[in-house]
């Protein structure tokens, strides 16, 4: 089970950070990814965390404001925001794919992925936190 927190609303510019805390499967095996959906809209691929925060990737929508770790101790992962943008403002979960643990190896290469590979591989997600970006 997958359970993410800290969403709200926050002015542009602003900071928020997001967890995902996980219970029910061995989290240190697993990369974790995050992904943002808007209505009407298709998700969009954010982040990815390799299983052991080695390597990390983002969507270059993203990249050099949002930055992504997790504790495989407490088996929670981390969405750092900031300077955030109206156009941020979406539901955003975690997720994983079950059927291939290491999926960074086969889609991403530094600094981002192919975000529609990771979408397409992920079949387990919490339900998300909302975040708006809103003067």
């Amino acid at each position: 089970q997958l359970v993410e927190s800290g969403g709200g609303v926050v002015g542009p510019g602003g900071s928020l950070r997001l967890s995902c805390a996980a219970t029910g499967f061995v989290f240190r095996n697993y990369d974790m990814m995050w992904v943002r959906q808007t209505p009407g809209k298709g998700p969009e691929w954010v982040a990815m965390c390799d299983a052991w925060a080695v390597h990390r990737y983002f969507a270059r929508s993203v990249l050099g404001r949002f930055g992504c770790w997790r504790d495989n101790t407490k088996n929670i992962l981390y969405l750092q925001m900031n300077a955030l943008k109206p156009d941020d403002t979406a539901l955003y979960y975690c997720g994983f794919a079950s059927g291939q643990p290491d999926s960074h190896y086969y889609h991403c290469s530094d600094p981002t992925c192919n975000g529609q590979g990771l979408l397409d591989r992920l079949d387990t997600r919490g339900p998300g936190t909302n975040v708006t970006v809103s003067s």
